[in-house]
């Protein structure tokens, strides 16, 4: 049961797209959304793109004059903050993220809801179908436990259940709860490797429960521009961005015997890839590329979580901002 002892509805809905590097498919995902048959209650766009090209331009802007979406413009590129942001621009109860570059099913909406309203979960993930995949009865191994646990888990496959790991591509969260833990940590960096598998490990710890709900599908087309590939290729690049999330969540988890393992089991395996085995010269770039990573997931770790400031009792949900909130465009 949801808050004030009634279920939720798609009009409870805000449907927030963080969007970077995107013209025309980030278009069609808002107007693929715009004919589900259950509308949302509205489409937030975050946009971290300096300059859409002239159709995109003008679409989001005719778009966002008639009501159809609000358009929020970020000057600076981050995953966590654009989803923080996204979080502080609606007021409604569920917020639902979407890449910007999906193909919605008919029911995205309707069964996010209804797996909210069934299972009182915090967060809910949806099916994502990657371009080489299709929907398969497939079972979760549930083999790994503590730190990977769920690091495996088949997003495409069509068996609901409970799960501790969550995929930001097709996933709606209680607004009120997300925000009672801080939002997203704006500490990852680049491509935010590893930022959901964070979120999703301090809901848990926060008494919360997430559920894969399977109905609440869409196809992910990875386009090959923008997003996450705008960080351009970390096989060959000395860059701390590209494995700085991986280091800075294993130290988020604690300091033990498997957190270490796993870092430097991360620091062998990220420099004798079948790349660097055909290309040895970039060998040491990206072995000072993982130190300088490893050394600033240190000091990420040392100053603390960036989270959002938590609610004060009686205080609107509004009045936080993002904690390192960058320049809005509107």
């Amino acid at each position: 049961m949801s808050d004030c002892n009634r279920d939720f509805l798609p009009a409870d809905v805000a449907i927030a797209i963080p969007t970077l590097g995107r013209d025309q498919i980030l278009v069609d995902t808002i107007e693929s959304c715009l004919r589900l048959p259950e509308l949302a209650g509205e489409i937030v766009v975050i946009d971290q793109t300096p300059a859409h090209d002239q159709p995109t331009e003008k679409a989001l802007g005719s778009l966002n004059e008639r009501g159809a979406i609000r358009w929020v413009r970020m000057a600076q590129a981050s995953i966590p903050v654009a989803m923080n942001r996204a979080l502080m621009a609606t007021e409604l109860p569920l917020v639902l993220y979407l890449d910007d570059d999906v193909v919605p099913a008919e029911g995205l909406v309707r069964e996010h809801v209804k797996a909210h309203n069934e299972f009182d979960p915090w967060v809910v993930v949806g099916q994502i179908i990657q371009p080489w995949q299709e929907a398969t009865d497939i079972t979760p191994s549930g083999t790994a436990q503590g730190l990977l646990a769920d690091f495996d888990f088949p997003f495409h496959s069509t068996r609901a259940g409970w799960l501790q790991n969550a995929m930001a591509t097709n996933m709606s969260v209680r607004r009120d709860r997300t925000l009672a833990i801080g939002g997203f940590d704006e500490n990852f960096q680049g491509a935010a490797y590893r930022f959901e598998t964070e979120f999703a490990r301090r809901v848990i710890r926060s008494g919360g429960r997430i559920r894969f709900c399977p109905t609440s599908s869409i196809r992910h087309l990875r386009a090959e521009r923008g997003g996450t590939r705008h960080q351009g290729n970390h096989l060959a690049s000395a860059d701390p961005r590209h494995g700085v999330g991986d280091y800075y969540f294993a130290m988020r988890e604690g300091w033990n015997a498997h957190t270490v393992a796993y870092m430097a089991k991360r620091l062998v395996r990220e420099v004798t890839t079948r790349f660097h085995l055909k290309h040895p010269w970039y060998i040491p770039v990206k072995l000072v590329g993982e130190l300088r990573a490893l050394g600033r997931a240190l000091r990420l770790r040392w100053s603390g979580p960036a989270l959002l400031p938590r609610p004060q009792a009686g205080a609107a949900a509004t009045a936080p901002g993002p904690s390192r909130s960058p320049q809005e465009v509107r």
